[in-house]
C-alpha cells in the first residue's frame, strides 16, 4: 500500500480501462458503472431466530455459513446469496454491496473514491464473491463494491425446466423472487446524495425537498427500476442506521397473501398493504426477530427515458400521505437499527 492508501499488488489497479490508461481525477462515474444492488448484511442479536424467520416464514433458502454469518437467497436470485445474517450485540446494517460493470470499473471506482477522500480496504476472502472494496458513505454506512461473483447452480432436486431461471420456483412461506432495494436512514442526505449519485454513478430518480430547502429523502437507481436504494432523513438524529430491506414479489396479490401469512404466524404488521407515491411500489412492512424492519413489495415503474429528470416532492405533497391517503406512520421517521439509546 502506498502513502495514499492505494493497493499496489492488484493487477487491475493500473488505471487502465478498455485498454486506455486513465487518471482517477479525470474519471467520471456513469450510470450503470454500478450494475445493481448485490447483497445486504443484516446484524442481529438473535441469529438463530432470524435465520428461522427468513427461511421458514419469508421463504429464503440457506446456502452456507462462515464465522458468525449465515447466507441466504431468494429463489430468483442469480447470485449465490443476497442476504447475510451476522450475529451481533445490536441489530442494524453490516454493509450493503453493489456489483460493478466489470473488474476494470471496480478498480476505477475504488481509485475515484480514494481520490475524493473516501478511504477503504480491499477484502479478498469473503463468502461467495471475489475482491471487494469496502468504504463508508458520509453518513457512516459501510458500502462494498465487487465484480467477481459466484453464480447459483441449482442442485438436481431444484432443477428448473426454464433455462432462463436459476432454480425451480418451489415456494414456501412468502416466497419472494429476489432482493429488490434497501432504504437507509441518513443524517447527511446532501452529502450522501453526492456520494451515491456523483461518485458511484447511481441515477437520482426522486427527491423529497421541504419548503426550507431541507432534503428529506432521495431515491437512486442502478438499473431501469424506479429505485434500488433510498435515503430517508433520520429525524431521531442518528447516523449510519438502517430503515429497511425489501424483497420482491411478482404481484400485489402475493403481497396480500403475505399479509395473511404474517397474521396467521402472529407477526405484527407495522403498516400496509398499501401503495407508495414515490416509486409506485405496493408495500407491506414488519419486523424480523433481531429488530430490523423488513418489507415485502411489488410493482414500481421502469425508467426508459435517457433524459430522466429527478421528480421532486414538496412538503405539501408529503402531507397527503401515501398513494391512496394512508398517512405515513411516525415510526417511519424515527425507528431504525441500531435503535437510538
Amino acid at each position: 500500500m502506498d502513502a495514499a492508501g492505494r493497493i499496489l499488488d492488484r493487477p487491475f489497479l493500473f488505471r487502465v480501462y478498455n485498454g486506455v490508461r486513465t487518471r482517477p481525477m479525470n474519471f467520471q462515474p456513469r450510470f450503470s458503472d454500478v450494475a445493481h444492488l448485490g447483497h445486504v448484511e443484516l446484524l442481529t442479536p438473535h441469529l438463530d431466530d432470524s435465520v428461522a424467520f427468513f427461511t421458514g416464514l419469508v421463504g429464503l433458502s440457506e446456502v452456507g455459513r462462515a464465522g458468525d454469518s449465515v447466507f441466504l437467497r431468494a429463489w430468483g436470485d442469480y447470485q449465490l446469496f443476497s442476504l447475510q445474517l451476522t450475529q451481533s450485540a445490536k441489530p442494524g446494517l453490516g454493509h450493503l454491496a453493489f456489483r460493478t460493470r466489470n473488474a476494470a470499473t471496480l478498480a476505477l471506482l475504488a481509485e475515484n473514491l480514494l481520490s475524493n477522500g473516501h478511504t477503504g480496504e480491499w477484502r479478498s476472502d469473503d463468502f461467495g464473491h471475489g475482491p471487494a472494496w469496502r468504504t463508508q458513505s458520509p453518513d457512516g454506512h459501510h458500502v462494498e463494491l465487487y465484480f467477481e461473483t459466484e453464480k447459483y447452480s441449482a442442485p438436481p432436486e431444484f432443477a428448473t425446466g426454464f433455462k432462463n431461471q436459476p432454480r425451480r420456483r418451489e415456494i414456501h412461506g412468502i416466497g419472494p423472487r429476489r432482493l429488490d432495494h434497501l432504504n437507509l436512514l441518513s443524517g447527511s442526505i446532501p452529502a450522501d446524495r453526492v456520494f451515491y449519485n456523483e461518485l458511484l454513478g447511481l441515477r437520482l430518480t426522486e427527491q423529497i425537498v421541504f419548503d426550507d430547502g431541507s432534503e428529506m429523502g432521495a431515491w437512486f437507481a442502478a438499473t431501469n427500476k424506479s429505485y434500488d436504494l433510498a435515503l430517508s432523513r433520520d429525524n431521531a438524529g442518528g447516523h449510519g442506521r438502517l430503515h429497511h430491506v425489501t424483497y420482491y414479489l411478482d404481484s400485489r396479490e402475493e403481497v396480500l397473501r403475505a399479509a395473511d401469512i404474517l397474521v396467521e404466524a402472529g407477526i405484527q404488521i407495522e403498516t400496509g398493504p398499501h401503495k407508495h407515491n414515490i416509486g409506485q411500489t405496493f408495500f407491506l412492512y414488519f419486523f424480523e426477530p433481531g429488530g430490523n424492519r423488513f418489507e415485502i413489495g411489488s410493482g414500481g415503474y421502469l425508467i426508459l427515458d435517457p433524459d430522466w429528470k429527478p421528480v421532486r416532492w414538496n412538503q405539501a405533497d408529503r402531507a397527503k400521505g401515501q398513494a391512496w391517503g394512508l398517512k405515513t406512520i411516525e415510526s417511519f421517521h424515527t425507528y431504525g437499527t441500531p435503535p437510538m439509546e
